[in-house]
């Protein structure tokens, strides 16, 4: 079985624009989802649904800003009959005329959770470059 997600995407902005998509909590959450993240190494945070009930529990493993972003994603073991956790890798590479972001999503020991989460994150990278090109105009 595939026990990771990977996906590439193309934006016309450069890293340092997506990299704020991907670290600043009031952009995470128009995209993603509400949060308490912090690009420091070591920082513990948690990702909650519009209603404010415990969604994610992550710890940030690597900051190396405008080039690479990974951290530990937890399901809410306390909520979930298969707790499971993984990590989350975004890499940006400058491109002329904008970014290639590559996502990273590994770890998976189960077929439901990858494709759930393949799915989530195709829908959430969508809306993001949505987002993107709505406020490039």
């Amino acid at each position: 079985m595939q026990k990771e997600i990977k996906h590439t995407f193309y934006f016309s902005q450069s890293p340092e624009e997506i990299w704020n998509y991907l670290t600043k909590p009031e952009l995470m959450e128009q995209w993603l989802m509400p949060s308490d993240f912090q690009p420091v190494v070591g920082h513990h945070f948690r990702f909650t649904n519009p209603g404010g009930l415990t969604f994610t529990i992550c710890e940030v493993l690597e900051v190396k800003p405008f080039t690479q972003l990974s951290y530990e994603w937890k399901n809410d073991w306390s909520k979930t009959k298969t707790p499971f956790t993984s990590k989350v890798t975004w890499t940006l590479t400058p491109m002329e005329g904008g970014t290639e972001l590559l996502l990273v999503h590994s770890g998976f020991e189960l077929f439901k959770d990858l494709t759930a989460h393949n799915g989530g994150w195709m829908f959430l990278c969508n809306k993001l470059g949505e987002i993107l090109k709505a406020t490039a105009k």
